[in-house]
């Protein structure tokens, strides 16, 4: 499935002693999760991995709840964006640059509560941080 329109990230939980904690992106006004788009070959699940490396420098993952997913769409251009929920114990983050421009997709990293995710989420990504809460139960 790569028509160019399958968009694939993670929803990242880090667990702290006060909780599970999220890694969200902020590109000029939009805060997200790690994700972009599945290349030729790739499945969905290897392109949520290498995208999350490649804008993050995470590369350690886990997916103790499954491989299960969410879909949310269509959004920019009709694309869909399809999340998976892993956990990570790495806490440093390095904005990566992007392939094409050299230079980062991002402006600002936070690892933030479900709560302040919700909050900094715009409608189409709040039901993703629900759906992730709900799983964790965080």
């Amino acid at each position: 499935m790569s028509d160019g329109r399958l968009s694939c990230g993670i929803v990242l939980a880090r667990a702290t002693d006060g909780g599970y904690v999220t890694l969200m992106l902020r590109a000029y006004h939009h805060w997200d999760f790690p994700k972009g788009l599945v290349e030729d070959g790739e499945e969905p699940v290897e392109a949520a991995i290498r995208e999350l490396r490649e804008e993050t420098g995470i590369a350690t993952v886990g997916f103790e709840w499954g491989k299960r997913h969410m879909e949310t769409g269509p959004y920019s251009r009709g694309k869909t964006a399809r999340y998976f929920l892993a956990r990570t114990d790495e806490e440093k983050v390095v904005l990566g640059p992007s392939p094409e421009t050299g230079v980062p997709e991002h402006n600002e990293w936070r690892w933030v509560s479900f709560d302040e995710a919700y909050d900094l989420a715009a409608p189409r990504v709040r039901q993703v941080v629900r759906w992730a809460r709900q799983i964790i139960g965080a």
